[in-house]
């Protein structure tokens, strides 16, 4: 199963040329590729999926599709690698 999981942007940095940001899910931070969403500044939530912003979406949205993806949890942390707090 592939998901698309909302996480807030907290800093963006290059790495090697690359558009990057460290993200929040909620607790979990992982770090994402904001090439694809170069709209996407500090405070933005996106949808990360396999390690890239795929688009931007609002913060109750991104609160919403949380609280389904715990309700989920085991899905969540096959995709995360650990439970959403």
């Amino acid at each position: 199963m592939c998901l698309g999981i909302p996480g807030r942007v907290l800093e963006i940095h290059d790495d090697a040329g690359l558009r990057m940001a460290t993200v929040d899910f909620g607790g979990v931070r992982r770090e994402a590729c904001l090439n694809y969403t170069p709209e996407a500044g500090v405070g933005a939530y996106v949808i990360i999926h396999v390690g890239f912003a795929i688009s931007v979406v609002d913060e109750g949205e991104a609160t919403r599709t949380l609280a389904v993806l715990r309700a989920m949890a085991d899905a969540v942390e096959g995709e995360l690698g650990e439970p959403l707090p």
